[in-house]
Protein backbone atom coordinates (compact mmCIF):
# COMPACT_ATOMS: atom_id res chain seq x y z
CA UNK A 1 0.00 0.00 0.00
CA UNK A 2 1.48 3.44 -1.26
CA UNK A 3 2.10 5.88 1.74
CA UNK A 4 -1.04 8.04 0.92
CA UNK A 5 -3.18 5.74 0.50
CA UNK A 6 -2.20 4.39 4.05
CA UNK A 7 -1.90 7.77 5.54
CA UNK A 8 -5.89 8.56 4.05
CA UNK A 9 -7.15 5.35 5.65
CA UNK A 10 -5.69 5.72 9.03
CA UNK A 11 -7.43 9.10 9.00
CA UNK A 12 -10.39 7.43 8.40
CA UNK A 13 -10.26 5.38 10.56
CA UNK A 14 -9.49 7.85 13.30
CA UNK A 15 -12.19 10.08 12.58
CA UNK A 16 -14.89 6.79 12.18
CA UNK A 17 -13.48 6.02 15.85
CA UNK A 18 -13.83 9.79 17.02
CA UNK A 19 -17.02 10.13 15.10
CA UNK A 20 -18.61 7.07 17.05
CA UNK A 21 -17.24 7.62 20.60
CA UNK A 22 -18.76 11.00 20.31
CA UNK A 23 -21.75 10.31 19.50
CA UNK A 24 -22.12 7.74 22.31
CA UNK A 25 -20.87 9.10 25.10
CA UNK A 26 -21.12 13.14 24.17
CA UNK A 27 -17.57 13.96 25.68
CA UNK A 28 -17.62 17.76 23.67
CA UNK A 29 -21.21 17.88 25.92
CA UNK A 30 -19.28 17.24 29.24
CA UNK A 31 -16.41 18.82 28.54
CA UNK A 32 -18.55 22.34 28.24
CA UNK A 33 -17.17 22.95 24.52
CA UNK A 34 -20.44 24.46 23.24
CA UNK A 35 -20.75 25.55 19.59
CA UNK A 36 -17.14 25.45 19.42
CA UNK A 37 -17.50 21.50 20.00
CA UNK A 38 -20.49 21.12 17.45
CA UNK A 39 -18.18 22.62 14.75
CA UNK A 40 -15.25 20.10 15.69
CA UNK A 41 -17.11 17.28 15.28
CA UNK A 42 -18.68 18.61 12.18
CA UNK A 43 -15.51 19.48 10.61
CA UNK A 44 -14.28 16.03 11.79
CA UNK A 45 -10.99 14.22 12.83
CA UNK A 46 -7.98 14.34 9.86
CA UNK A 47 -4.49 14.74 10.12
CA UNK A 48 -3.23 18.41 10.86
CA UNK A 49 -1.61 19.62 7.97
CA UNK A 50 -1.52 23.00 5.62
CA UNK A 51 -1.04 25.48 8.09
CA UNK A 52 1.35 28.42 7.69
CA UNK A 53 3.86 29.91 10.00
CA UNK A 54 6.64 27.21 9.50
CA UNK A 55 10.49 28.54 10.57
CA UNK A 56 12.92 28.43 7.91
CA UNK A 57 14.55 25.41 9.54
CA UNK A 58 11.27 23.15 9.27
CA UNK A 59 10.60 23.68 12.89
CA UNK A 60 7.80 25.80 14.25
CA UNK A 61 7.77 29.12 16.21
CA UNK A 62 5.74 29.60 19.23
CA UNK A 63 5.18 33.49 20.22
CA UNK A 64 3.61 34.19 23.30
CA UNK A 65 3.06 37.78 22.78
CA UNK A 66 -0.51 36.96 22.59
CA UNK A 67 -3.21 34.33 23.30
CA UNK A 68 -2.55 32.83 19.94
CA UNK A 69 0.71 31.60 21.17
CA UNK A 70 -0.31 30.23 24.17
CA UNK A 71 -3.32 28.10 22.35
CA UNK A 72 -0.70 27.22 19.83
CA UNK A 73 1.60 26.02 22.69
CA UNK A 74 -1.60 24.33 23.92
CA UNK A 75 -1.93 22.26 20.67
CA UNK A 76 1.72 21.40 20.06
CA UNK A 77 1.20 19.33 23.40
CA UNK A 78 -1.96 17.78 22.78
CA UNK A 79 -0.73 16.94 19.22
CA UNK A 80 1.73 14.86 20.83
CA UNK A 81 -0.66 13.36 23.35
CA UNK A 82 -3.11 12.54 20.77
CA UNK A 83 -0.12 10.96 18.87
CA UNK A 84 1.13 8.70 21.63
CA UNK A 85 -2.30 7.65 23.34
CA UNK A 86 -3.96 6.53 19.49
CA UNK A 87 -0.55 4.24 18.52
CA UNK A 88 -1.26 2.96 22.41
CA UNK A 89 -5.28 2.45 21.66
CA UNK A 90 -4.17 0.82 18.26
CA UNK A 91 -2.13 -1.64 19.89
CA UNK A 92 -1.93 -2.20 23.41
CA UNK A 93 0.23 -4.35 25.65
CA UNK A 94 -0.22 -7.95 25.71
CA UNK A 95 -0.31 -7.58 29.56
CA UNK A 96 -2.65 -4.99 29.72
CA UNK A 97 -6.28 -5.37 31.66
CA UNK A 98 -9.51 -4.98 29.69
CA UNK A 99 -10.27 -1.92 32.00
CA UNK A 100 -7.06 -0.56 31.13
CA UNK A 101 -7.54 -1.19 27.70
CA UNK A 102 -10.90 0.45 28.07
CA UNK A 103 -9.18 3.40 29.97
CA UNK A 104 -6.94 3.97 27.17
CA UNK A 105 -9.47 3.77 24.64
CA UNK A 106 -11.13 6.68 26.10
CA UNK A 107 -8.35 9.30 26.46
CA UNK A 108 -7.54 8.95 22.98
CA UNK A 109 -10.72 10.50 22.02
CA UNK A 110 -10.48 12.97 25.19
CA UNK A 111 -6.92 14.05 23.54
CA UNK A 112 -8.18 14.00 19.77
CA UNK A 113 -11.01 15.99 20.86
CA UNK A 114 -8.56 18.46 22.84
CA UNK A 115 -6.11 18.59 19.85
CA UNK A 116 -9.03 19.22 17.18
CA UNK A 117 -10.67 22.04 19.52
CA UNK A 118 -7.55 23.91 19.16
CA UNK A 119 -7.04 23.38 15.84
CA UNK A 120 -10.16 24.54 14.72
CA UNK A 121 -9.93 27.65 17.25
CA UNK A 122 -6.93 28.80 16.15
CA UNK A 123 -8.10 28.40 11.86
CA UNK A 124 -5.09 29.72 9.91
CA UNK A 125 -3.39 30.85 12.82
CA UNK A 126 -2.56 27.07 14.15
CA UNK A 127 1.42 25.59 13.87
CA UNK A 128 1.75 23.12 11.15
CA UNK A 129 1.17 19.43 12.48
CA UNK A 130 4.25 18.11 14.44
CA UNK A 131 6.05 14.97 13.87
CA UNK A 132 6.82 12.85 16.74
CA UNK A 133 9.52 10.69 18.03
CA UNK A 134 8.33 7.87 19.84
CA UNK A 135 11.62 5.80 19.13
CA UNK A 136 13.05 6.02 23.01
CA UNK A 137 9.11 3.92 24.00
CA UNK A 138 8.59 0.61 24.06
CA UNK A 139 4.91 0.06 23.20
CA UNK A 140 4.78 -3.80 23.95
CA UNK A 141 5.68 -3.01 27.86
CA UNK A 142 2.72 -1.73 30.20
CA UNK A 143 5.73 -0.47 32.49
CA UNK A 144 7.10 1.34 29.61
CA UNK A 145 3.83 3.20 28.34
CA UNK A 146 2.02 3.77 31.57
CA UNK A 147 5.67 5.19 32.73
CA UNK A 148 4.89 7.68 29.40
CA UNK A 149 1.37 8.05 30.13
CA UNK A 150 2.36 9.24 33.73
CA UNK A 151 5.16 11.85 32.55
CA UNK A 152 3.12 13.14 29.34
CA UNK A 153 0.12 14.08 31.37
CA UNK A 154 1.99 15.63 34.33
CA UNK A 155 3.97 17.42 31.90
CA UNK A 156 0.37 19.07 30.56
CA UNK A 157 -1.12 19.77 33.84
CA UNK A 158 1.97 21.74 34.87
CA UNK A 159 1.91 23.04 31.30
CA UNK A 160 -1.54 24.22 31.81
CA UNK A 161 -1.10 25.75 35.08
CA UNK A 162 2.05 27.81 34.18
CA UNK A 163 0.88 29.50 31.10
CA UNK A 164 -2.68 30.26 32.64
CA UNK A 165 -1.20 33.27 33.52
CA UNK A 166 -0.71 34.60 29.90
CA UNK A 167 -3.79 33.86 28.96
CA UNK A 168 -5.98 37.77 28.43
CA UNK A 169 -9.33 36.16 26.83
CA UNK A 170 -11.74 35.10 29.80
CA UNK A 171 -13.07 32.80 27.53
CA UNK A 172 -9.79 30.58 26.74
CA UNK A 173 -8.97 30.42 30.29
CA UNK A 174 -12.13 28.93 30.75
CA UNK A 175 -11.68 26.83 28.12
CA UNK A 176 -8.09 25.86 29.72
CA UNK A 177 -9.44 25.29 32.86
CA UNK A 178 -11.71 22.60 31.67
CA UNK A 179 -8.98 20.90 29.82
CA UNK A 180 -6.66 20.81 32.54
CA UNK A 181 -9.41 19.64 35.11
CA UNK A 182 -9.52 16.48 32.48
CA UNK A 183 -5.66 16.08 32.04
CA UNK A 184 -5.55 15.55 35.67
CA UNK A 185 -7.83 13.00 36.15
CA UNK A 186 -5.77 11.57 33.49
CA UNK A 187 -2.64 11.69 35.39
CA UNK A 188 -4.01 10.58 38.88
CA UNK A 189 -5.78 7.47 37.20
CA UNK A 190 -2.32 6.74 35.51
CA UNK A 191 -0.43 6.96 38.53
CA UNK A 192 -2.76 5.00 40.46
CA UNK A 193 -2.08 2.42 37.62
CA UNK A 194 1.24 2.28 38.44
CA UNK A 195 1.54 2.49 42.29
CA UNK A 196 -2.21 1.93 43.93
CA UNK A 197 -3.14 5.07 46.25
CA UNK A 198 -0.56 7.02 44.79
CA UNK A 199 -2.97 9.33 42.80
CA UNK A 200 -3.40 12.48 45.06
CA UNK A 201 0.36 11.94 46.12
CA UNK A 202 2.07 15.57 45.22
CA UNK A 203 5.20 14.82 46.70
CA UNK A 204 6.21 12.88 43.28
CA UNK A 205 5.66 16.40 40.85
CA UNK A 206 8.01 18.49 43.21
CA UNK A 207 10.05 18.68 40.23
CA UNK A 208 7.13 20.00 37.95
CA UNK A 209 6.63 23.33 40.47
CA UNK A 210 4.15 21.45 42.73
CA UNK A 211 3.81 22.89 46.32
CA UNK A 212 3.30 20.39 48.79
CA UNK A 213 2.50 22.07 51.55
CA UNK A 214 0.22 24.60 49.79
CA UNK A 215 -1.64 21.65 48.04
CA UNK A 216 -1.28 23.30 45.02
CA UNK A 217 0.19 20.99 41.99
CA UNK A 218 2.38 21.74 39.25
CA UNK A 219 3.17 24.93 36.95
CA UNK A 220 5.81 24.97 34.52
CA UNK A 221 6.58 27.83 32.54
CA UNK A 222 6.66 27.00 28.49
CA UNK A 223 11.14 27.45 28.75
CA UNK A 224 10.79 24.63 31.25
CA UNK A 225 8.03 22.35 29.55
CA UNK A 226 9.79 22.35 25.95
CA UNK A 227 12.99 21.06 26.51
CA UNK A 228 10.93 18.22 28.48
CA UNK A 229 8.57 17.53 25.56
CA UNK A 230 11.22 18.21 22.61
CA UNK A 231 12.48 14.77 22.90
CA UNK A 232 9.53 12.92 21.76
CA UNK A 233 9.36 15.19 19.03
CA UNK A 234 11.01 15.67 15.83
CA UNK A 235 9.61 19.07 14.62
CA UNK A 236 11.93 21.46 16.11
CA UNK A 237 9.75 24.08 18.79
CA UNK A 238 11.41 27.29 19.57
CA UNK A 239 9.47 30.10 21.79
CA UNK A 240 9.87 33.66 21.54
CA UNK A 241 8.37 36.37 23.79
CA UNK A 242 8.12 35.05 27.17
Amino acid sequence: MKHNELETKNELQEKSLFDKTVGRRSFLQYAGAGAAGIALVAAGCKKDRGYENPTMDGGVTLDFKDDFGVLNYAYALEQLEAAFYIKVASAPPASFTAAQKAYFQDIQFHEIAHREFFKKALSTAAIPGLEVDFSKIDFTSATSVLNTAMTFEDLGVAAYNGAGKRIKDPGYLLLAGKIVSVEARHASYVRDLIKPGSFSDLSTLTAFGADVAGALDGALTPDKVLPLAQPFIKTKISAINL
